[in-house]
């Protein structure tokens, strides 16, 4: 994969150096406004990237790229992805894939046109611990209850309050809560449980509008999901998922998963003894944990770099439907 990389913020630096040992990736040029030459051409020369423009529409023309990796402000998603598809230029769009499900909907539209590929950089996905919650959840039995919390104080918070409004807490650039770290969750309940039948947001607003922590309620037929997400408090973060004949609990942060450990009945065995003088399901426990990766965006760049090698469209249409679903949860 020829891979141009479109910015020079920190989440470039944390995918330039996640992706830095992948052979698969030749990171061909970078794109950065005229102001941030200089940011590029420094990103340039610590990654071995061969070119440097300052003209998005030249680099999608010139440069070779068969692929782009947007990590720009949130609200530029759609104007700079939409450009490369219609160039017939594979796109990687930093998380959230975009501000509206109108805008979603006719990149979808315009990649399916074209033959290539819009994909959305989200670590939850790309993670064999995501993997294994899949094949537990149908042990768990009939679904009843889902609740996550992932809340980080954040470094531009200070900043917040002092009125200096950074794009993660502009709502005019689709900062906020919701869309920024609440979306792990979303991302980690609707990939496990599929779109809800309705949602609702309780948000915690800050002085401009902007949602700086709230709370989102999924509900589907017998579950109800709980997530929260904060920018301004701190909370040990966990994901629990419940049904009739057990549970699963992710370990770390929904961006960065550690691991799950997992309680479900063994049918197969009698009732036990409990500490209540009682006789409670023989039980199944289990804990699995991921090994040591590089960063926590390696894996979605290794699977984005063989989706698009191998022109695998069943993955790439996959992970395009997720996108499209929590669009569709989020708005």
């Amino acid at each position: 994969m020829k891979l141009g990389i479109i910015g020079t913020g920190k989440i470039v630096h944390e995918a330039l150096f996640a992706m830095e040992e992948i052979a698969e990736i030749e990171r061909t040029a970078i794109f950065a406004r005229p102001h941030s030459r200089e940011k590029a051409l420094g990103l340039a020369s610590k990654y071995g990237i061969a070119e440097v423009y300052t003209d998005y529409e030249e680099l999608l023309l010139k440069s070779g790229v068969d692929c782009v990796y947007i990590g720009l402000v949130n609200s530029a998603h759609y104007s700079y992805a939409k450009q490369a598809l219609l160039a017939g230029v594979h796109v990687i769009l930093e998380k959230p894939f975009v501000s509206l499900v109108s805008e979603a909907e006719e990149l979808a539209q315009i990649a399916r046109e074209k033959g290539v590929f819009c994909l959305e950089a989200i670590t939850t996905l790309h993670s064999d611990i995501f993997e294994k919650m899949k094949d537990i959840l149908p042990k768990l039995g009939r679904m009843r209850m889902a609740q996550c919390n992932y809340s980080q104080y954040s470094s531009r918070y200070k900043k917040y309050l002092a009125g200096e409004v950074e794009p993660a807490f502009n709502p005019e650039l689709s900062g906020g809560a919701l869309y920024d770290i609440n979306l792990y969750n979303t991302y980690l309940t609707v990939g496990l449980l599929g779109e809800p039948k309705d949602a609702h947001y309780f948000p915690n607003l800050g002085f401009n509008g902007v949602d700086t922590s709230g709370t989102a309620v999924y509900s589907y037929d017998g579950v109800t999901a709980v997530c929260t997400g904060a920018k301004d408090s701190d909370s040990p973060s966990f994901c629990i998922f419940q049904g009739e004949d057990g549970w699963m609990r992710l370990i770390g942060k929904p961006n960065v998963i550690e691991g799950v450990d997992y309680e479900y009945a063994d049918d197969d065995k009698p009732p036990v003894p409990n500490a209540a003088g009682g006789m409670s399901r023989a039980m199944v426990t289990g804990k699995y944990v991921s090994e040591g990766i590089r960063h926590r965006m390696t894996q979605e760049f290794v699977d984005f770099a063989r989706i698009i090698d191998e022109k695998d469209s069943a993955s790439a249409e996959y992970y395009l439907q997720k996108s499209l679903e929590v669009m569709r949860t989020l708005e």
